[in-house]
């Protein structure tokens, strides 16, 4: 009997999670709504979910009418403007720079999943690469380094930030996606085959 109340919670549990989140995101969303848009006042019936795909459309009219010449010249003189107004500005510049730097297609943030000793020798882990150190940093360290983080689990939004010798990674043949799901699920979802064979196992290539 245990064994299978086990399995079932095991089917259950994920699908009970999964629905609540996602009736979390539409209830909130359909919260901001303002009184005038809300369904039930101009159409009688109440439609779930609506604010969620308002919000989707003014996210992608946005992304649209920013990605010409015109927009651009309108979202710089809209960033300048915002960047005027005390504390705000503060807030605003350092949240754009860490989405910039997140979600550019040209950044590199997020985009190697590497293996590290952390914390310490001997001891391998996940981490993302997100760039090179700069500023006054560079002028205090020797040789070649990368900027990484390393995700606690279950929860990788919180983390440590380290800067180590580029000699001291090894780069994963697996996407970011896949290794966000190893470090998520605690390496229990392992990701599957790897696309090439490395010439060495970490520990002979450090």
């Amino acid at each position: 009997m245990k064994k299978y109340l086990i399995t079932g919670l095991l089917i259950w549990i994920p699908f009970g999670i999964t629905v609540w989140v996602i009736n979390l995101v539409v209830t909130t969303m359909d919260s901001l709504l303002p009184a005038a848009l809300e369904p039930m006042g101009w159409l009688g019936v109440d439609i779930p979910g609506l604010g969620v795909v308002l919000a989707f459309a003014v996210v992608f009219l946005t992304g649209l009418l920013t990605a010409n010449i015109i927009g651009q010249r309108l979202l710089a003189l809209w960033e300048a403007t915002l960047s005027r107004i005390p504390f705000f500005k503060s807030i605003y510049v350092s949240v754009k720079q860490v989405s910039d730097t997140l979600f550019s297609s040209s950044g590199q943030a997020f985009r190697k999943a590497l293996l590290v000793q952390y914390p310490r020798q001997g001891s391998w882990t996940i981490a993302f690469q997100t760039g090179t150190p700069g500023g006054d940093v560079v002028n205090h360290l020797r040789g070649e380094y990368v900027s990484v983080y390393v995700p606690t689990t279950p929860n990788p939004t919180s983390g440590f930030f380290l800067m180590m010798p580029r000699a001291d990674v090894v780069e994963l043949d697996m996407t970011v996606d896949e290794a966000l799901k190893y470090v998520i699920s605690m390496g229990v979802a392992a990701p599957g085959p790897t696309r090439r064979t490395l010439s060495a196992p970490p520990a002979e290539r450090l």
